[in-house]
């Protein structure tokens, strides 16, 4: 059984047991966190498709760790002009793993 789920804006395919790094979530270590936006859920060959919700779906993970992800540089340059802008991003995330799919 996977689901398709929402959180931070974007959308994953799940399946349980898997585990994956998502925008981050005010959790604690060990937590176990409940994710109600399913948009659609599918075993086989039967998928349900909300509108934009899947009725009394729910996915359960819990929460393995928060972290930072890699530096991204950004470097900005328009050339002859003299003109170098230099900056760095690390964007935060939440590593969970996914327990169980309900429908």
């Amino acid at each position: 059984m996977y689901a398709v789920i929402k959180t931070g804006g974007k959308q994953y395919r799940v399946a349980v047991g898997q585990k994956l790094k998502i925008e981050q979530i005010p959790a604690d270590i060990g937590q176990e966190i409940s994710l109600d936006q399913v948009l659609s859920v599918g075993e086989g060959d039967t998928l349900q498709i909300g509108a934009p919700f899947v009725d009394g779906a729910k996915v359960t993970a819990t929460v393995l760790a928060q972290g930072r992800h890699d530096k991204i540089k950004i470097f900005k340059m328009r050339r002859r002009k003299g003109y170098r802008r230099t900056q760095g991003h690390r964007q935060n995330y939440t590593e969970i793993r996914i327990e169980a799919v309900n429908a």
